[in-house]
């Protein structure tokens, strides 16, 4: 039986010709990853382990974006617990305040992730790299832990589920509206430990961007990771940032799916996740006029500079309506930077937008954004549980950077093209 692309690369970095779902391995890691929150943990299990050195100081990255600038006393500690390891052993990929990006957008654009990697982070979002045909999955502070110290971690090989997408998106649809339909068929726990694995010639009109909302919320269908195909776009995107040799992996003829799912893309509209889970989706002709009082564009979900130009698309020349909160978090300071060379964060701001330096923030309810009781916003961000983002009673609707954007300027929930009604 044929493997698919998750387990060529798992069986390569295993140093084994072949592995099967269910298999326990061994394998290397190019990428140990943590963050302002994680990273402090792993270095706690690290000193009281007795360890004096890491595996390789130029495969670790350690990104500060989730409670950063720092928000309280708390969150200072934390960072100078993670800045100070970094210091202690040379981190090459470190990235504090002013260089910082939110993780999952910041890697790939510096180049640190890349086509055939094996890669962890303590961040459930990690999988957000098989958009590039990497192999990365979330794990714990303590797996993070072992990963510096011996430079491989443990991994049951996970089945497969095959996703073939055919078609175009139409205007205003784009990935965000992908991937929440995709859970809204399977579930929350439709993929459990199970590699989603995207296919079909649909793939190749998805822009890179696109692919990594998808592979980022692998997870909020319980995925052990999302991956596509290594392409043309993917090879054109890598060129120039990624600076190890590229290796591509493709899934055998025979490989075996648990299941198939097929998405025409041609077919899909603007979508939402209601509260308090992403697969409570609905198209948003089927809630727009939903009352809201905030809107947050970014993430590392949504927080790119495509999403930023659909945005601003959106907003020029419009107010953001009375008594509703906008804010702009672009993911990265590239991102950022080109925002402003592009008049994009002018029109943020002319628009009634808080613009934001780059933070997690309000995504996992941090700050720069936490609701009140009673609130609701819509937001490019990736979960929407119970408390997501502030109290146990507000709500969170999921939602693309277009439809976010729309919806700011109505005061309720639309599409662009509920815009002229306004």
């Amino acid at each position: 039986m044929g493997m698919t692309m998750t387990q060529k690369i798992l069986a390569a970095h295993a140093g084994l010709p072949s592995v099967k779902a269910g298999d326990l391995i061994e394998a290397k890691l190019d990428i140990v990853l943590g963050n302002d929150v994680t990273t402090p943990v792993a270095v706690d299990v690290f000193d009281k382990a007795g360890f004096t050195k890491v595996f390789d100081k130029d495969k670790i990255a350690i990104v500060l974006d989730h409670y950063t600038p720092c928000k309280d006393i708390k969150s200072a500690e934390l960072c100078a617990t993670a800045r100070e390891f970094a210091k202690r052993f040379d981190i090459t990929h470190f990235y504090d305040v002013g260089t910082v990006g939110i993780e999952h957008a910041l890697l790939p654009e510096q180049g640190v992730v890349g086509p055939g990697d094996c890669i962890i982070g303590a961040d459930s979002h990690t999988c957000t790299y098989g958009a590039l045909g990497a192999f990365s999955t979330g794990v714990g502070s303590t797996d993070m832990a072992a990963g510096m110290i011996s430079g491989e971690n443990w991994f049951k090989v996970p089945s497969a589920i095959k996703v073939v997408l055919k078609g175009t998106l139409q205007k205003y649809v784009s990935g965000k509206d992908v991937i929440l339909h995709l859970i809204g068929m399977i579930g929350v726990d439709g993929a459990l430990y199970k590699s989603i694995e995207f296919t079909g010639e649909g793939v190749s009109s998805l822009s890179m961007d696109d692919r990594f909302t998808i592979a980022n919320m692998a997870i909020e269908a319980g995925g052990k990771n999302g991956i596509f195909p290594v392409d043309e776009k993917t090879l054109e995107y890598v060129n120039g940032r990624f600076k190890r040799p590229i290796k591509v992996y493709e899934a055998d003829d025979d490989a075996e799916y648990e299941s198939t799912v097929e998405i025409d893309l041609s077919a899909l509209k603007p979508t939402v996740s209601l509260p308090h889970l992403p697969s409570n989706t609905k198209t948003v002709d089927e809630v727009k006029g939903l009352h809201i009082d905030q809107v947050v564009i970014g993430s590392c979900t949504n927080g790119r500079i495509s999403d930023m130009r659909q945005a601003a698309e959106i907003l020029k020349g419009r107010r953001v309506a009375k008594g509703v909160r906008c804010i702009v978090i672009p993911a990265t300071q590239e991102v950022y930077m080109q925002c402003i060379k592009e008049g994009l964060a002018e029109i943020f701001i002319k628009s009634g937008c808080a613009v934001s330096t780059p933070t997690c923030g309000p995504c996992l309810g941090g700050h720069m954004g936490v609701m009140s009781a009673g609130e609701r916003a819509v937001t490019t961000t990736n979960r929407n549980f119970v408390g997501r983002m502030g109290h146990t009673k507000s709500e969170v609707i999921l939602a693309s950077p277009a439809v976010a954007a729309a919806s700011a300027v109505a005061g309720a929930v639309a599409s662009p093209d509920d815009l002229a009604e306004v």
